[in-house]
Parts: structure tokens; sequence; C-alpha cells
């Protein structure tokens, strides 16, 4: 498996972008990072590309691609978001150790996530039998979640615009609060499915398994984040207390509705 190697070498020199403002170990250059893999594992595998796993590095590109241009994007033009960012927490300089440790975490937790597909595509390079039907199911799944993510994003800059200091409860929002980390839960998902039938071996399921919750993770982490800030900001708001009282946090239909008090999600 030594394209591992050469997919973790790029993540780390991808995510690296972090140095320069680190947030961005887990926004711009995770967006950028799940792009670059994508397009590394087309060519390391071009010979055994076919349609579902091509359609699958596709997908990968255009959500990464979407997301790193549309968080560098949100940081140009709204002026909250900048502020977020310039949280003196997050601008307090780091030891060094902290930092090199959150960017190797970083590389390897996006070659994780992408591993289902790493190892279908190297599996079949070996000669392994692969069942193609889970590819396109998972390929379908992940597509799902793009939209769903992208949509969310869309309505939120949406609404922001009309009354930006509001919180949004409109469109998919009416569903859940963090209905984008909820797509990135489906991409992921989609991802993880598309493992199925493609002769993962012991160890290439526990990658896979350990990308797939390190994602859950973050994704469940950063919507602790966000509510405790929007509490901060709308708290007092009764419209908000209704509105976080009804409206699951991040998965619908399961009544969830804060996660805030798990401080074993703080990241």
């Amino acid at each position: 498996m030594s394209y591992l190697w050469i997919l973790l070498a790029v993540s780390v020199a991808v995510s690296a972008i972090g140095w320069k403002f680190f947030i961005y170990f887990f926004s711009v250059g995770y967006g950028f990072s799940i792009a670059a893999l994508a397009v590394t594992m087309f060519i390391i595998f071009n010979p055994v590309i076919t349609a579902s796993t091509a359609l699958l590095c596709a997908v990968m590109v255009v959500f990464g691609c979407r997301l790193g241009g549309y968080l560098l994007m949100r940081e140009r033009k709204a002026a909250e978001y900048r502020k977020i960012l310039r949280d003196p927490s997050l601008e307090k300089k780091k030891p060094i150790g902290v930092v090199i440790t959150v960017w190797i975490f970083c590389a390897l937790l996006y070659v994780g996530q992408v591993s289902p597909v790493a190892f279908r595509l190297g599996n079949t390079a070996a000669g392994v039998r692969v069942n193609d039907t889970w590819a396109w199911i998972g390929a379908v799944v992940m597509i799902l979640g793009v939209l769903l993510e992208a949509g969310a994003d869309a309505q939120k800059s949406a609404a922001k615009k009309v009354n930006p200091k509001r919180f949004v409860d409109t469109g998919l929002y009416r569903i859940v609060r963090c209905p984008n980390y909820l797509g990135e839960l489906v991409i992921w998902t989609g991802c993880l499915v598309s493992s199925f039938g493609a002769g993962l071996s012991f160890w290439q399921w526990v990658i896979v398994l350990l990308g797939y919750a390190g994602i859950v993770y973050v994704m469940f982490s950063g919507a602790r984040r966000l509510e405790i800030r929007q509490a901060g900001t709308y708290g007092d708001d009764p419209a908000y207390q209704e509105y976080v009282r009804k409206t699951p946090i991040i998965l619908p239909f399961i009544p969830l509705y804060s996660v805030m008090k798990y401080g074993w999600l703080k990241a």
C-alpha cells in the first residue's frame, strides 16, 4: 500500500496552508486537500479507473474545490465571518508542537476519509475482484451530500444578506440547525458505502472506519462550537430559544437538540 504514503505526502503539503492561518488546517486546507487527494488517486490509478471510481474522485474534487473556494470568498466578503476568524482565541500564537500535531492529525484524517476509494482502486490494481455496484451507490449518496451542503451554504448566505443580525431558520435550516454539517456526514457516509464489495482487508477496514469516525467527531465538534457561539449571540432571543427547542442540531428526526454540554466534543 505504498500509494498511501504518496497520498499522505500530498495531504501534508496541501494542508500546510494552515501555517499561514491556524484555522485553515480545518477549513480551506481541508477542502483543497480532499480535492488534491482525489486528483492524485486518479493519476496513480488511471490504468484501472472505472466510470464509478472516476465519479467518486470527481465528486471529491467538486466538494473540495467548492468548500475551499466558498470559505475563502466568505472570509473576503463577510465582515461578520472575518470577525469570527480573527477571534483572539484563534489568533493567539500556538506552541510549535501543537501546530505540528494538528497539521499531521489533519493530514492523516483527510487520507483516512478518502481511503475507501483509494483501497478500492488499490485492490483493483492488485487483481482483487470488486463489486462496482457499491461504488455507484456511494457516489450517488456523496452527490446528494454535496448538494445538501452547497444548498445549506447558499441559503445561509442569502438569509444573512437580508438580515445579517438574525439567526437562520429558513429552508434546510428548518430541518436541522446545521444542515451543512449534515451534508458532510452524508458525503462521507457515501464514501464509506463505496468500501463495500471492494475486497478490503482487516487493516484497510481499520483505516476506513477510523477516518469515518474522525470526520463524524469533527462535524459534531463543529456543531458544538457553533451552538456555543450562537447561544452567546442569540441566546436572549425568545424566537431563537424556541428554534433550538424544536429543531435538532444536526441529525433530522432524532431528538438531539444540544451538544453544548458534551465536553468530550471539544476540539
